[in-house]
């Protein structure tokens, strides 16, 4: 079953932020991750948000999720990310 990962947060510091992207693109694209949305423009239409960005990555299952987000190389990679933003990643299971 189709597993998505929706990442919101507010990054504080932009150049560390940017290192992790320029990492995680090519890392993740060795994985069987597709990524659906990157948005630092989001439309609120109901409620408040107070982030930055929005990600929006899907996995065919969650073995492939983690298989990606658990491997040494992404948790390597991570340590920028979690250091330049505060937010939230969390995994949501498809209907199908």
């Amino acid at each position: 079953m189709t597993v998505y990962v929706l990442a919101q947060f507010k990054i504080h510091n932009r150049d560390q932020y940017e290192k992790y992207a320029a990492a995680f693109l090519p890392h993740f694209a060795e994985h069987k991750g597709t990524a659906l949305v990157s948005d630092e423009n989001v439309s609120v239409k109901e409620g408040t948000w107070d982030n930055t960005k929005a990600v929006l990555l899907s996995f065919p299952d969650e073995a492939a999720f983690e298989d990606w987000a658990l491997s040494d190389e992404y948790q390597e990679i991570a340590k920028d990310r979690q250091a330049a933003t505060e937010g939230s990643v969390v995994l949501l299971h498809g209907l199908q």
